[in-house]
């Protein structure tokens, strides 16, 4: 019996030993990274408010639930697309210029945000 709770405290000193070095390793992160991952969480965060909302007072328009929830989800998802072309660490792009990642994430952020608008009627 006395062995579960060297091991739930083993688990726990791991999980904050894994925490420490994770946020180590995020302190060297580029701030224009830092930005976009703000952004990140800002538009999924901004996406559950919405699900809960749905879920308290009900979804009578839903597409226009729908069209809320997408955007959040959409900017997100385009946010992460960009995130990955500036990384200077990440080779796959290194030869496209942020300028032009961040001209194709505001663009397809219009095309997005131009199909939900159609979609709300």
């Amino acid at each position: 019996m006395g062995g579960s709770s060297s091991s739930s405290s083993s688990s726990s000193k791991d999980a904050q030993d894994l925490f420490r070095a994770l946020w180590s390793a995020y302190a060297s992160t580029p701030t224009n990274l830092k930005i976009i991952d703000l952004y990140v969480i800002y538009a999924v965060f901004t996406a559950l408010i919405q699900v809960v909302y749905m879920a308290l007072v009900g979804s009578f328009p839903f597409n226009s639930f729908l069209s809320g929830v997408l955007s959040c989800v959409g900017t997100a998802v385009l946010a992460v697309c960009l995130r990955i072309q500036v990384n200077k660490d990440n080779k796959e792009f290194k030869d496209l210029a942020p300028e032009r990642a961040f001209a194709d994430f505001v663009l397809c952020n219009l095309v997005l945000h131009l199909v939900i608008m159609n979609f709300l009627g």
